[in-house]
């Protein structure tokens, strides 16, 4: 075990394996149901978690969890897609959310280091709850994310179902997912490059002069597009746009503060917070 977790290779290929193995049980639970879509869809994706969750526990590191964040509505949308005649809403919906989930999948295969490696965020997070970590690293680590993406994922899988037309509204709204993957992306690229080439202690170069979270912005943005792209061709499912305003509640309550709180204890922080936006850079 020690030597598998010590190997970058070993470790992605176990990695792979573990996501084959829950997406299998996802969808094998998702047809032994006969609930609403809706509700059968959040059974399957909360066990498939489970599963992974399990796994996380074998080799002793939450990270393992990290690529279900975009593996599950690429999976989600393909599943649903599949013997589906689509309408062009239901294509661009499936290229849009395909191009986010393959970058940030990219993103995560760049940064992976191997099974020994786990997320700060975690290990603080282990350090400061001691004895209830595992019941924080199950529900905060492993199903809030679930139910948060699901909720982001739902207004898609609906038009895919329903055959939803898109309107000039929807058409817009798609684009702007599209832009915000594309900033996501950049502004991840962006950070490589800081890393590697550290010329200060924080990265004041390209987006990340202007705001201090673009990437999360980025994310934030995605998922608003698709909710509401979808919501301007079915107005009556408004409802719909819960999981982006979770989503964006999530970033701000917990990411981003998160963050912060870590740049914090480097010299200067207070001056860099004053110059720099958390999300938009706009003037105050």
């Amino acid at each position: 075990m020690k030597a598998l977790k010590r190997s970058r290779t070993a470790s992605f290929i176990v990695v792979t394996l573990v996501y084959i193995i829950s997406a299998l049980v996802g969808v094998l639970i998702y047809r032994a149901l006969d609930f609403d879509f809706w509700l059968s869809l959040l059974i399957a994706d909360v066990i498939a978690t489970v599963v992974t969750f399990i796994f996380s526990l074998i080799f002793g590191n939450a990270s393992v969890y990290d690529p279900y964040w975009s593996v599950q509505p690429p999976v989600i949308l393909a599943a649903f897609a599949i013997g589906k005649e689509l309408t062009l809403f239901g294509v661009l919906l499936l290229v849009v959310v395909f191009f986010w989930g393959i970058r940030l999948t990219a993103n995560w295969a760049y940064t992976f280091a191997n099974l020994n490696h786990q997320d700060w965020r975690y290990t603080m997070l282990h350090e400061k709850t001691g004895a209830f970590y595992p019941l924080i690293n199950f529900i905060g680590i492993h199903m809030v994310p679930t139910l948060v993406v699901y909720g982001c994922t739902l207004p898609a899988v609906y038009a895919i179902r329903a055959g939803l037309e898109a309107n000039a509204a929807s058409v817009l709204f798609l684009c702007v997912s599209l832009a915000a993957a594309i900033l996501q992306g950049t502004a991840d690229i962006q950070m490589h490059k800081f890393r590697k080439n550290r010329d200060g202690a924080f990265n004041r170069h390209g987006l990340w002069k202007f705001s201090r979270h673009p990437n999360y912005l980025g994310e934030i943005l995605m998922w608003w597009g698709v909710g509401l792209s979808v919501v301007c061709a079915a107005p009556d499912r408004w409802y719909l746009l819960a999981g982006a305003a979770a989503n964006t509640v999530l970033f701000l309550a917990v990411s981003i503060p998160m963050a912060d709180n870590r740049q914090s204890r480097k010299e200067g922080f207070g001056e860099y917070k004053k110059q720099t936006r958390m999300l938009l850079p706009i003037k105050k």
